[in-house]
């Protein structure tokens, strides 16, 4: 068992230089979190980093690594492994979508995706929960999507593989220590939308969240063991409305649940 204090010390973020992930790196730069930060843009990390740095004196370790590139992924393994400097809390927030339909968009586009929000989900997960549970403490938040209750293609399944297996996760290794939550935000204020060339005028204003609010139900909620975070009344009830709607009438909801 770690004899170190609760609160978590070190947290791993991928994706933190814009959206949701620079949310969650700046929150808990503010709970005190050192960071280890991961993205492929390495003028932008070093930005973060200076400014986490400056803003709440922490140490920020920046790591540049592409999470489509199996290498460059191991790389982040290795780090979340680190027995020497563990990381007490593991956030996969790292992703993209395709504005295309499935048969329209280069496949390689589809399996970069798949890599990053699925294959590098997993991996990454083993890597921190082996960690955690020798050490009998930890924590993992994996961002999902109000997309994973919607059948669309690609980024919906991919989304619904992080919960079908985030939630085994949490009661697989809630014994041992390790708490894992999974975040299923919908429509947010973010560059995720501007990069996919889809406008804000895309989804009615009720629906548009935003990140910093999302995030600090995320912490709350992963503070309290929570398994799902899904933050915004709106989306709750359309999480519960999929459970009562044919597919089929769920294929026409093209406006909604994308992260």
């Amino acid at each position: 068992m770690d004899n170190r204090p609760t609160t978590t010390r070190t947290a791993l973020v991928t994706g933190p230089t814009a959206g949701i992930g620079r949310s969650f790196a700046h929150q808990l730069a503010a709970r005190g979190h050192d960071l280890v930060l991961v993205a492929r843009d390495v003028a932008r990390l070093e930005e973060e980093a200076a400014a986490l740095r400056e803003r709440h004196g922490v140490q920020v370790e920046v790591l540049v690594a592409d999470l489509a590139d199996r290498a460059q992924l191991a790389r982040v393994e290795a780090r979340v492994a680190d027995r020497d400097r563990p990381v007490d809390l593991l956030v996969n927030n790292a992703g993209f979508g395709l504005k295309g339909r499935f048969a329209d968009n280069d496949v390689e586009s589809e399996q970069a995706m798949i890599d990053v929000m699925v294959t590098a989900v997993m991996r990454l997960t083993h890597a921190a929960v082996g960690a955690m549970a020798e050490r009998g403490r930890g924590g993992i938040i994996n961002v999902s999507s109000v997309a994973a209750f919607l059948p669309r293609g690609t980024y919906s399944a991919a989304k619904a593989w992080v919960n079908s297996f985030g939630e085994w996760a949490a009661n697989e290794y809630r014994p041992q220590g390790v708490r894992v939550t999974t975040l299923c935000p919908g429509f947010t204020k973010t560059e995720f939308h501007q990069r996919m060339d889809v406008s804000r005028g895309s989804a009615p204003q009720f629906l548009w969240l935003e990140a910093d609010d999302l995030v600090r139900k995320a912490l709350a909620d992963h503070d309290k063991g929570r398994i799902f975070s899904i933050p915004g009344a709106q989306y709750k009830v359309i999480t519960t409305m999929t459970k009562l709607v044919p597919t089929r009438a769920l294929q026409s909801l093209q406006s909604l649940g994308r992260k």
